[in-house]
């Protein structure tokens, strides 16, 4: 029987006021957000299928309860024992059924599946975990020990400033040990990343590639049960296509929606932004010619009008980055040096390079909207009409989104567009995940830039807490990051979103993925509905 059939307190109203349909831009990766930093993952899999240990709450952005609902850190920072929760039930679905509730066993497949190489379940999916890669997490955690049924203990080889912070992101997620040992037991291990089974507000009832995902509402859920009883995302990557959606009702909210002032001037639609930590640049792979050369990675930085980007692009509705840092970052120095638009210079450090006469070379694309590039395409081509001035030729390369980061991840491309939407506050966020050594190994880097002095100075930043030391050494990242230009910082952005004004409820944060726990419809009066 369909969930949506049966009686419940909500009966009196209609299947569209028990559901809400979300444009989408983009199909996810996977349904397991460990093994993907795609935004688009994220959104469609984080916060509506999982939990984590911990999470940020509140305008303040403290760090709070969730799976765990307390903790306690030993002097030295090394060992961090969780409390757990005991009243968290796992999804029940067409494919598992649980026969108990979450329990620190859960925590421990989960964790070690991504520290232990030799357990059963790393090499499934390919064996990446790229934010955990990226931020040394193997490293950096000696192991995780079950005390008791409800309590287990992080022990850690050194204090690190950020780690909470890593375990609060929309990556952090918890899996089910008994989903995984029933997977092992029919000789299915690859299904736990593509049929999810985690303990958050929506499960997965239905998923077509490309076309639609369909969530029915968890009601077992253990912080009460979500307003909505069906959640279903339509994949529209073409933004005037979900434009066309929105305003013919057939969708309820819509990602990144473009005519802003058509959506405003309808009294029956709501645009709404939030000023979220990410930022938007254009790369280079320093490891192929001619981007191996500094001075030409100055000299193309230097031949970019970023304010005319911003003004195009963004309609204004972003900042022009100054450094991969947003202003409103605790750790932004205000004296970071901002590379201008100077093509004169551009062409004079291109002919010290070796190329007076210019080149030839590629961007990548990216083919969705994302946050941090809502064209990337239409950036593309504005860049190449500001390379052209300086000798330049450029061929503008796209793919399909999981295509797309499956090559940049190899390495295929010359330049590329693309962006990073913070996973928590603490400005490592932005500097480890993006640009360190341990990034590049595993393909998370795309610049595949790796520099020591300014990974020593990561490393000494998180080994302190004292946040006007970590401030300092940031600030001496950022100058490196200016001198050796392994990426253009172009714009901080605001989100956007565009739903129904008869959608309510918040669904946008400040950094990590999308929520729809909150989300609900206002019924129709009587009067409307009858004629």
């Amino acid at each position: 029987m369909s969930l949506l059939s049966g009686c419940n307190e909500d009966s009196k109203l209609s299947l569209s006021e028990r559901s809400i349909i979300y444009c989408s831009e983009g199909s996810p990766e996977t349904f397991n957000p460990q093994l993907s930093t795609s935004g688009t993952t994220s959104d469609a899999t984080s916060k509506q299928l999982y939990n984590s240990l911990i999470v940020y709450k509140g305008q303040s952005n403290t760090l709070g309860p969730s799976l765990a609902k307390s903790k306690h850190i030993t002097r030295d920072g090394r060992k961090i024992t969780f409390y757990l929760r005991q009243d968290v039930s796992f999804h029940q679905t067409s494919y598992f059924t649980p026969t108990r509730l979450f329990n620190a066993d859960d925590v421990l497949f989960t964790f070690n599946r991504i520290l232990d190489k030799e357990h059963a379940f790393h090499h499934v999916s390919g064996g990446q975990y790229p934010f955990f890669q990226s931020v040394n997490f193997s490293e950096l955690v000696e192991k995780v020990e079950k005390i008791n049924d409800y309590t287990v203990r992080f022990i850690l080889r050194r204090n690190e400033s950020s780690f909470l912070a890593n375990l609060a992101t929309d990556y952090a997620v918890i899996l089910s040990a008994e989903y995984g040992q029933q997977l092992t037991n029919s000789n299915s291990k690859h299904e736990i990343d593509i049929l999810p089974i985690g303990t958050g507000p929506f499960k997965l009832k239905d998923y077509r590639v490309g076309s639609l995902i369909r969530f029915y509402r968890h009601d077992s859920y253990w912080q009460g049960k979500a307003k909505i009883e069906q959640l279903v995302y339509d994949i529209s990557p073409r933004e005037t296509s979900r434009l066309t959606k929105l305003l013919a009702k057939e969708c309820d909210v819509s990602s990144y929606p473009n005519a802003h002032k058509k959506i405003a001037q309808r009294s029956d639609l709501q645009l709404e932004s939030i000023t979220s930590l990410n930022v938007g640049y254009f790369g280079f792979n320093t490891q192929k010619a001619p981007f191996d050369n500094k001075l030409v990675r100055q000299a193309i930085s230097l031949a970019i009008n970023k304010q005319a980007l911003v003004d195009n692009i963004y309609r204004s509705q972003a900042a022009r980055a100054k450094s991969i840092l947003p202003t409103t970052s605790w750790a932004y120095d205000k004296n970071t040096p901002e590379l201008g638009y100077d093509p004169v210079r551009a062409k004079s450090l291109l002919a010290e390079a070796g190329y007076p006469q210019g080149f030839t070379m590629d961007i990548w694309a990216m083919p969705v909207q994302r946050t941090y590039n809502p064209n990337a395409v239409k950036m593309a081509k504005l860049i190449q009409a500001d390379l052209k001035k300086i000798g330049v030729k450029v061929k503008i390369v796209s793919y399909e989104w999981s295509t797309f980061l499956r090559r940049l991840s190899l390495g295929e491309h010359q330049s590329f567009l693309l962006g990073w939407n913070a996973d928590h506050p603490d400005p490592d966020n932005f500097f480890t995940p993006m640009l360190s050594c341990s990034a590049n190994e595993i393909g998370n880097n795309r610049t595949f830039w790796c520099h020591k002095e300014y990974d020593d100075l990561l490393k000494k930043a998180l080994k302190t807490t004292d946040m006007s030391k970590r401030k300092g050494y940031y600030a001496k990242a950022m100058v490196i990051i200016n001198d050796e230009m392994p990426l253009l910082p172009i714009a901080h952005s605001k989100r956007f979103q565009a739903r129904g004004s008869d959608v309510e409820g918040d669904i946008l944060s400040k950094f990590g993925g999308i929520s729809f726990y909150q989300a609900s419809k206002k019924a129709k009066l009587v009067n409307e509905a009858s004629n």
